[in-house]
């Protein structure tokens, strides 16, 4: 594959991956809002108590086999058509185990509403594994045109039902009705936008296969999601369930910009560079990039959000969510080296070393475990504090092995990541004081951000920062399309 032939197919990816993710977040963005200032603090709780049982269900349900498809270069259809069989068999499963847990799962977190919120939301499970083999042919044929489509119609269903349902007074069953139609709607979508028909065949040794690379994969993703959620148990069982909420509320908010770059990165490049996995000089050119890119957008997003927290919670969620703003300025910190370090553990899978993935995984049990015993007593705030800390040290530990592998470590993309750093320093200066002089919130927020961006983006000219320049150069090609 040409140099340049690459740069087209993964500018054309990285285009529609962003389109996908962008649209799907402001979508779920602005219905989120809407869900806020209907419903109560206590309602989000409450879904986010289940939060870690769908999420590990899913983790076992996909198991890692759709990125083994991915990463798999003599791919058949037998392969695609045994992980079909497969997430049907494993998401009836767990919907069964969910369904007859869901008494135990109430009686835990003394919460009756629970028994009849698990049994239902459990559904999604089977919604969302029918069409895990079609995202997946996607995705190895860099069409995220049409995961984009699906993604967009899934949000706009979702939220369409979710709003009505929480208008009519559905309270916390609005949320479920939201996640139900939004799944069914991608799956359909997705099933019309694919030109892949399952066959119900099986092949043992196709699934011994790819589970031989998935596996490592699952466990890590079964780490992640319990590491990502067993705050919600602890808060769930322990705090009111509003500290649950206003916890919930802020890791999503920061997630709206870490979590969508980290998922664009992620989808368009995992397949790139697994198609020059075997050329190195290529690989760590558009490795490299991502990095660099992936801090030019994050960081003074970041940033900015912290710094006008109070007007964004305030004039979107109302007063009612007063309580949310620290906790928010605290969570985006926490959030600002998720991409890069979602970059470098990508980098061992797309290598086939999803063994190494794992080992990196693992090895910040301990820290996380640390962070918990420490945090958990003192309060919803100390555990958000805790996750700056570890996720700073995490991106250092998850920049180890590619370091040590192709040289381009910690040091490194810290020392390419400082102009960004002097840069994003610069406009919080002036964000401050914008905010410190102005009264009036949506003043603050208008000002703060047209100034705060139009200092940022001066201060890389002046540095004359290369991503500034290839932001603008992808963005004239795009134009031209």
């Amino acid at each position: 594959m040409h140099n340049s032939s690459l740069r087209s197919i993964a500018t054309k990816g990285i285009f529609w991956s962003a389109v996908d993710k962008f649209a799907v977040q402001i979508g779920q963005f602005v219905v989120s809002v809407v869900l806020a200032r209907i419903l109560v603090p206590e309602d989000f709780g409450l879904i986010g108590m289940l939060a870690i049982f769908i999420a590990l269900s899913q983790a076992f349900i996909e198991s890692g086999l759709g990125t083994g498809l991915i990463q798999r270069q003599d791919r058949t259809d037998i392969d695609f058509s045994t992980v079909f069989v497969f997430n049907l068999l494993a998401s009836s499963f767990f919907y069964v185990l969910l369904f007859f847990s869901a008494p135990y799962i109430s009686s835990f977190f003394n919460q009756p509403q629970l028994i009849d919120l698990v049994r239902v939301l459990g559904l999604s499970l089977f919604l969302n594994a029918v069409s895990i083999v079609q995202k997946t042919k996607l995705t190895i044929a860099i069409d995220f045109k049409s995961i984009a489509k699906s993604n967009v119609i899934a949000v706009i269903v979702g939220g369409f039902c979710g709003v009505i349902g929480a208008i009519n007074g559905y309270g916390v069953w609005s949320l479920v009705i939201q996640s139900l139609s939004g799944s069914l709607a991608s799956s359909v979508s997705l099933w019309f936008l694919s030109s892949w028909s399952p066959s119900i065949l099986f092949s043992k040794k196709s699934f011994k296969s790819l589970f031989g690379y998935g596996s490592k994969i699952l466990i890590s993703g079964l780490y992640a999601q319990l590491l990502n959620n067993v705050y919600n148990i602890c808060l769930g069982k322990f705090y009111p369930t509003a500290s649950l909420g206003y916890y919930t509320r802020a890791k999503s908010f920061a997630d709206l910009s870490a979590g969508t770059i980290v998922s664009v990165i992620q989808q368009a490049t995992f397949p790139v560079l697994t198609a020059v996995q075997s050329d190195k000089a290529k690989l760590v050119s558009i490795y490299s990039r991502m990095i660099r890119i992936s801090a030019f957008l994050i960081i003074p997003l970041m940033t900015l959000i912290a710094l006008l927290a109070k007007p964004i919670v305030i004039l979107l969620l109302t007063e009612k969510w007063v309580t949310l703003i620290p906790l928010l300025q605290w969570m985006v910190f926490a959030r600002i080296f998720l991409p890069m370090s979602a970059i470098n553990m990508n980098l061992l899978n797309a290598i086939g070393r999803s063994d190494l993935y794992l080992k990196v995984d693992l090895s910040k049990l301990p820290l996380t475990i640390l962070a918990m015993i420490i945090t958990i007593p003192l309060g919803v705030k100390a555990i958000i504090i805790g996750h700056v800390v570890t996720s700073a040290l995490s991106f250092l530990i998850n920049a180890y092995l590619p370091g040590k592998i192709y040289g381009y470590g910690a040091i490194k993309q810290l020392k390419d990541m400082l102009p960004v750093f002097v840069a994003t320093m610069g406009m919080a200066i002036l964000v401050f004081a914008i905010s410190y002089f102005i009264d009036n919130l949506l003043l603050q927020l208008f000002l703060g951000t047209l100034f705060g961006a139009a200092a940022y983006l001066f201060i890389c000219w002046l540095l004359k920062l290369e991503e500034l320049k290839e932001v603008w150069r992808s963005f004239l090609s795009l134009k031209k399309r």
